[in-house]
């Protein structure tokens, strides 16, 4: 799980250095059934910024922790991005998109961690 959790603080980093926003860490470690133990959910505010934020993700995931998403839908549209790292899920969302689906309170038993936005 340390491994794990470690995957989660990469990611983070990735979508910090993009200035993506509002990341919600979801720890879902806990409930049974769940498809993953942490989902990590962000936004950023064009579509372009949604992208370049999955690419900085899967860049500090390859170079830091040596992993590599086992899929990636949603790039080209850009609306949402997900990316599944098989314990963990990282979905970057347009503010809208993210309002309209609710991720974080979805799962209302996960325990959320939020991350202050950077200035």
């Amino acid at each position: 799980m340390t491994e794990t959790k470690q995957l989660v603080k990469t990611i983070t980093k990735g979508i910090q250095e993009k200035k993506g926003q509002d990341i919600v860490i979801a720890d879902l470690s806990g409930i049974d059934g769940s498809i993953a133990n942490y989902f990590v959910v962000c936004q950023g505010n064009s579509p372009s910024q949604v992208e370049a934020i999955a690419e900085s993700v899967g860049n500090f995931c390859r170079k830091d922790a040596g992993e590599k998403p086992l899929n990636v839908v949603g790039l080209g549209n850009d609306q949402w991005v997900a990316m599944d790292y098989s314990d963990v899920l990282v979905h970057i969302f347009l503010p809208e998109t993210r309002t309209f689906y609710d991720l974080e309170n979805l799962w209302e038993d996960a325990k959320l961690t939020k991350i202050p936005n950077a200035d």
